[in-house]
Parts: C-alpha cells; sequence; structure tokens
C-alpha cells in the first residue's frame, strides 16, 4: 500500500469517526432538547431552589460547551 493510499484510508477512517460522534452529540442534543420542553421533569407545583440548583449544574456544563466550540470566555484566541 502506498503512502497515498495510507493517507486517504486514514481520512475516510477520520470521516467516518466524526460523523459517529456527530450523531452522538446530535442525539443527546435532542434527548436535552425533549427533556426541556417537559420542564426537565420538573412539575410547576413542586419546584425548589434544588431543582434550580440543578439547572444552573446543567446551564455551567452547557456553557464549558458552547464557550469552546465558539471560542467564547476562557477559549478566546
Amino acid at each position: 500500500m502506498t503512502r497515498a493510499e495510507r493517507a486517504e484510508r486514514n481520512r475516510d477512517a477520520a470521516v467516518s469517526a466524526f460523523i459517529t460522534k456527530k450523531a452522538e452529540i446530535d442525539a443527546m442534543l435532542a434527548r436535552l432538547a425533549a427533556l426541556s420542553a417537559d420542564h426537565f421533569n420538573a412539575s410547576p407545583e413542586e419546584v425548589n431552589w434544588g431543582d434550580v440548583g440543578t439547572l444552573e449544574h446543567y446551564a455551567n456544563l452547557l456553557r464549558q460547551i458552547t464557550d469552546a466550540a465558539f471560542h467564547e470566555s476562557e477559549y478566546t484566541e
């Protein structure tokens, strides 16, 4: 196998892995969107500060992801 053939196989493998990871992220985002639409399984009559803390934790984790993805905050170039 030539160097060019190995490079092409390597690129093909990278594209395949990228598509697989993208599908994984898309599935997680869809699940989060559905959970959000259901108010994160919280009943308005029963919401408490613990529920707020849980959402704050989720928001902080998502902020880390969006900051990295959009090169914001500590990820600014």
